[in-house]
């Protein structure tokens, strides 16, 4: 008896708390009254869209150069990132493709001519008194990096000049006394920090950054100073507001209902067994939705696709179980024992089909370049919660059902005897 309650209990609960993530998720909501209120948002609001899902601009920048180290690529994609969201620019993604190529998605934006002037500048950084005169310029910095200010804890970004730029600072810093030095970077305002006294030495801390990422962005501008190789667009290609408009609205709708048929053939075919894999695999959409904002992860229509792809492996996960425990109560075995032993006989199928699957992924993702990746990474996260949600959840929902007393004759997993 003690058994079937804590059964009971523990299933509500388990219940209670996957329709909580999934509403939350899906709907959200706002909590509190007033001035206190605090909204949890909706995976709609969360999950950053790619271009297909919201229209937008996509480039493709080529360095013009023989040989690229990666170092130079990298800090040529860093200083790009930064200088589309100097413009304003939210969510932008930027990737590398090759060894000489790198990607700009610029979802909502729509004027791709600015964007790829702006892209396509030399860059220049500069240090400006406030008459606007030029006290140092990128090739007078030898280093910036950040850290964090010992007494006040404040993160910082510390700056060694060269010695030419050592002797043009201190004469500059000597004069400007609590006054500001701007840093500039294509006549746009970084920073503007106020001098506390002279410095002499040529190294100098810039305060007032509100985060340690904040910090980076700034140090990895001054360091890169311009591009440090030149750049060509090899490619523009915008995506109309009304074709992603449209797209979005289209998979969702597609989307739910290929769930609502996989749901529906689950429980019509397994019957209460059917059932419980319906409350896993609702854990399972909402575990990756989850996990797609945690991570960052853009969602475009590959990725959807993708998605789609993970929720049909993770049936397939069930229907093995599912098929397992149904030969062993053919052979004669309990429901219990059966459980037991289909879940271990249909363990090592499952685990083969995902690895693989999860290998296909790697190297898409590794390989691969644009809506490619995007397919890759959310292939990549759906196998392995599909696998957990498998192996682990359905298999406790059953064993719970087991021991509530709901589960316990061959005829409720659809299984004749005799």
């Amino acid at each position: 008896m003690k058994t079937k309650v804590r059964s009971s209990v523990l299933f509500l609960l388990s219940f209670a708390i996957i329709v909580f993530l999934a509403f939350a998720g899906f709907k959200g909501f706002v909590f509190g009254w007033g001035e206190n209120q605090w909204q949890f948002k909706s995976f709609d609001q969360t999950i950053t869209k790619g271009l297909d899902l919201q229209g937008g601009v996509s480039v493709l920048m080529e360095i013009q150069s023989d040989k690229v180290s990666k170092n130079d690529l990298e800090k040529t994609k860093e200083l790009l990132a930064l200088r589309v969201n100097k413009v304003g620019v939210a969510e932008t993604v930027v990737t590398t493709e090759g060894e000489k190529r790198i990607r700009i998605d610029i979802p909502g934006k729509y004027d791709s001519k600015s964007i790829v002037d702006t892209l396509s500048k030399t860059g220049e950084l500069k240090f400006l008194d406030p008459d606007k005169n030029v006290i140092l310029t990128g090739k007078d910095v030898k280093e910036a990096t950040t850290g964090v200010e010992q007494q006040t804890g404040q993160p910082i970004v510390s700056l060694e000049l060269t010695d030419e730029g050592k002797k043009k600072f201190a004469d500059a810093t000597t004069k400007l006394v609590g006054q500001s030095i701007a840093i500039t970077m294509d006549e746009e305002q970084l920073t503007n920090p106020v001098v506390r006294e002279p410095i002499i030495d040529g190294k100098a801390q810039i305060s007032g950054s509100t985060s340690i990422e904040e910090a980076k962005k700034l140090a990895g501008v001054i360091n890169s100073g311009a591009l440090p190789v030149p750049v060509k667009t090899a490619s523009v290609k915008t995506v109309g507001a009304q074709l992603g408009a449209n797209a979005l609205p289209n998979a969702m709708k597609a989307a739910a209902i290929g769930i609502g048929i996989i749901f529906l053939f689950m429980i019509i075919y397994y019957r209460i067994p059917g059932f419980l894999a319906c409350i896993a695999l609702t854990l399972y959409i909402s575990l990756v939705l989850y996990t797609f904002v945690s991570v960052g992860a853009t969602l475009t229509l590959p990725g959807i696709a993708g998605f789609l792809l993970t929720i049909g492996m993770a049936v397939d996960a069930n229907v093995l179980i599912f098929e397992r425990i149904r030969e062993e109560l053919r052979a004669g075995k309990s429901a219990k024992a059966s459980i037991q032993s289909g879940s271990h006989n249909a363990l090592s199928s499952i685990l083969d089909s995902n690895l693989t699957t999860i290998i296909a992924a790697l190297i898409l993702y590794y390989l691969g370049s644009g809506p490619v990746k995007g397919f890759a990474l959310t292939l990549l996260i759906g196998v392995i919660i599909s696998m957990f949600t498998a192996i682990i959840i359905t298999r406790l929902f059953v064993n719970l059902a087991v021991n509530m007393g709901i589960l316990n004759k061959p005829s409720l997993f659809g299984v004749k005897r005799g």
